[in-house]
């Protein structure tokens, strides 16, 4: 095999060299996790991580993301390789030496490891830029967590201001899978997410009268099941849906009725037409059990929901083959079928041929390890080398 021409082991032996410098970053970012789409810290770490590569590097103005572009030494297609840098508005309870500083904030579903490891293959792929055939964008993009920070980069100009983009690739690590393993598939690989708001009114009063007041404390309970059952009932079972109302709230006190009573959730759907039918079934089912009980339910939908990811098959397929080559042929393993989860990735896919992979980085020694947005996930980190390896492999290919 050509050297480069589908990733070499030799891609991992460099990326090891680099896994020191990728391991400290990563903590720096871990211990000083940021939410949302500014991200200043993070920011600063990755300008110094890739500085002085002889890359051409520009900055976001509505968020703080980081663009490093880098010209090949021949002619050939534009690569975009992408890294999320947002933490979640969660505890951390881990114990680890590196842990979050910032109350209330950890880096829970591993950007802190893709932010290190896009670095490190920026470095690696520097080093070897005469081998690199067009140019190669390293995407350092804020807001993954519910903002939307794929869609405001795009709105930005990241797809015209560096030239034709030509394939899109992301990682995106998980303690669940064997350490330094690659799993993707052809087509659809996670969901669409639709957050939605369902407020209950009633009529509020004395707890010892609930006669003389409309209740909207059961009425809300009864839709809460209901839609459980609509999803069973309704959305076929080879195209499936999620509804979780993640959170009930209503109430100040233990003697009053309230007024209103609000449930807060998701939608996750692996096609476009099954998730425009739960979310019209949705507000159908909260509206009629309200008006069956004297109260109404007003539903509302934020404007950042997610579309479904779709992998373009011949680029899902490279991935596996790349990582085949570079890490070995027990080290890449095709889906048999999507997962739930959703990603902002899918703004770039729907508009450049591309795939997400996930990079198993199971810490050692722990058979059900900890998920991601869990408050003790850990990684192993010498999954890194893997990672970077494959970010620089996608683009000298």
């Amino acid at each position: 095999m050509a050297e480069g021409a589908l990733g070499t082991p030799s891609t991992l032996r460099e990326a090891c060299d680099l896994l020191p410098a990728a391991t400290e970053l990563r903590r720096a970012v871990h211990a000083h996790p940021e939410l949302g789409l500014d991200l200043p810290h993070t920011q600063q770490l990755v300008l110094e991580a890739i500085g002085g590569l002889g890359l051409e590097v520009s900055t976001g103005s509505a968020l703080s993301s980081v663009v490093a572009v880098l010209e090949g030494g021949q002619p050939g297609p534009t690569t975009l390789l992408r890294a999320d840098m947002d933490a979640l508005p969660m505890p951390e309870d881990t114990g680890l030496p590196y842990s979050s500083e910032v109350e209330g904030v950890m880096h829970a579903c591993g950007h802190d490891a893709h932010v290190a490891m896009l670095a490190g293959a920026a470095k690696l792929v520097s080093h070897r830029r005469g081998e690199v055939r067009g140019r190669v964008i390293f995407m350092f993009q804020p807001g993954e967590e519910g903002h939307a920070g794929a869609r405001v980069m795009l709105e930005e100009g990241l797809l015209e201001l560096h030239g034709r983009v030509d394939r899109a690739f992301a990682l995106h690590i998980t303690p669940i899978f064997a350490s330094g393993s690659v799993h993707t598939r052809k087509g659809t690989m996670m969901a669409s997410s639709d957050k939605f708001r369902v407020v209950v009114r009633g009529r509020g009063g004395h707890a010892s009268m609930p006669h003389d007041t409309v209740d909207p404390i059961p009425v809300a309970c009864e839709i809460v099941t209901s839609l459980q059952a609509m999803v069973t009932r309704r959305v076929p079972l080879f195209d499936p849906a999620v509804v979780t109302v993640a959170r009930v709230s209503a109430g100040t006190t233990f003697n009053v009725v309230p007024e209103i009573a609000v449930l807060d959730g998701t939608v996750r759907a692996l096609s476009p037409q099954t998730r425009d039918l739960v979310l019209e079934r949705l507000a159908e089912v909260a509206a009629h059990i309200a008006a069956a009980h004297m109260c109404t339910a007003e539903i509302s939908s934020p404007q950042d929901n997610y579309p479904v990811t779709v992998n373009d098959g011949a680029e899902a397929q490279r991935a596996l083959d790349v990582a085949r080559g570079a890490l070995g042929p027990g080290r890449a393993d095709e889906m048999a079928s999507p997962l739930m989860g959703a990603e902002d990735w899918s703004y770039v896919l729907e508009k450049v041929p591309g795939c997400i992979a996930f990079l198993g980085a199971a810490p050692p020694g722990e058979d059900k390890p900890a998920p991601n947005h869990s408050n003790k996930m850990t990684i192993d980190e010498g999954a890194m080398a893997a990672g970077i390896a494959m970010y620089a492999a996608m683009a000298l290919s």
